[in-house]
Formats: C-alpha cells, structure tokens, sequence
C-alpha cells in the first residue's frame, strides 16, 4: 500500500544544482493529487550524507523517491547513482535520472548502473511542468514504492 494513501506524505529527495528547475520541479509537485515532501540537496556530496543521514542529515527522512540530476558539482551523478545502486540500505530506493542530457551513453550509463528510468528534461517550461508531472503521476500513484 502506498504511503500516502496510508495518509503519509511520499518523501522525495531532488538532487539538483538549478535554482530554475529545483523552483520548477517544486510548483509541479505542488499542483498534484499526491502528499508529498521534497527535500533538495544541489550537489552529489550533499545527496550521499543526506542518504545516509550523515552530519547535519542525521535526522534527514528516508526518501520513497530520487529524482538525480546526472550533471552535480563536487560528486557527479553518475557516481551518486552508482553509489545508491551499490549500498544495501540504499538500493531498493527509485532512482528517476532527470536531466538534460540526450546523449546515448548516458542512458546506457544510467542504466547500466540500474537507474529505474531516464528522463531529459525539455527546455520549455510548459514541457518541462508536463515531464515533471508525468514522473510524479507513474511514480507516486502507478507505481508501489518499496
């Protein structure tokens, strides 16, 4: 049974270093069906302690949901995935790669290191709204979180 149909908000971390899309991807979760709390974290170092409640993450929810950014500074998010991916505790958490690269060795990157989808993100903002909501409806409502 989903969290929120349970009455618990879905908790999701955004793993993004653009002030515009973090305000984007938060209007578009805003608008929905589903409770949710977004926690968000701009680079690939501050994802790991978040995740693994480390320093001033030690009280940090455990996140139904990852939507990671491929392009961080300090930690990329291809090594964050990889990391996520290989951590026990951490594995079973789904990881959406939202991000603006098109390039065919990203995807297979991202999935090779066991990304649960791969999203571009458009540069038009209606789009990117639309994108953002698409993720949050199969997500948060089709799909059961572990």
């Amino acid at each position: 049974m989903q969290r929120s149909s349970l009455g618990q908000p879905v908790e999701i971390l955004l793993v993004e270093d653009s002030p515009g899309d973090v305000r984007l991807t938060q209007e578009a979760l805003r608008e929905n069906k589903v409770r949710n709390t977004l926690s968000v974290v701009t680079d690939g170092m501050e994802a790991m302690a978040f995740l693994r409640r480390e320093a001033k993450y030690a009280a940090a929810p455990r996140p139904d949901l990852v939507l990671l950014d491929l392009n961080l500074p300090k930690k990329d998010g291809r090594e964050v995935l990889a990391e996520i991916k290989a951590d026990e505790k951490l594995r079973h958490i789904p990881v959406v790669v939202l991000t603006t690269s098109e390039a065919d060795e990203d995807v297979l990157k991202a999935y090779d290191c066991r990304a649960n989808c791969y999203v571009t993100k458009p540069v038009d903002l209606q789009q990117f709204l639309k994108v953002v909501k698409a993720v949050e409806d199969f997500w948060l409502t089709v799909v059961k979180l572990p």
